[in-house]
């Protein structure tokens, strides 16, 4: 399986975080700014897992993450959902929408790293 991570965020504070965190634990990453671009992205190419934000502009990352599950060239690729929506029902609505796993904001580089690690290896 490709160490190749698809961060879909829209801050650019946050990819920076995440790009700092992965790559020094050895992931590539690839980046998207909004969920439109992240679902050609991931159709485009070829990676392990994917990092959903879930306010995003163009397509929120639910309705992202049901087109990436949906198609049958994608829905193979693991997703978290990496947001703020932290209350109750978050979680269940993300999974829902057919991510595969759910990690609040602000997270710890830890549990983060557990979380990417569960799917990657």
């Amino acid at each position: 399986m490709t160490k190749r991570i698809l961060v879909i965020e829209d801050t650019e504070d946050n990819r920076q975080i995440l790009r700092d965190l992965l790559s020094s634990a050895g992931y590539e990453i690839i980046e998207a700014v909004d969920g439109e671009s992240g679902v050609a992205m991931a159709k485009k190419q070829l990676t392990g897992l994917i990092l959903m934000d879930i306010q995003l502009p163009v397509i929120d990352g639910y309705e992202a993450t049901r087109r990436l599950k949906a198609d049958p060239a994608t829905r193979h690729i693991p997703i978290v959902a990496v947001t703020s929506y932290a209350l109750v029902g978050d979680e269940a609505k993300a999974r829902e929408a057919g991510c595969d796993g759910y990690v609040a904001k602000p997270f710890s580089p830890r549990h983060l790293l557990e979380k990417v690690r569960e799917f990657l290896g």
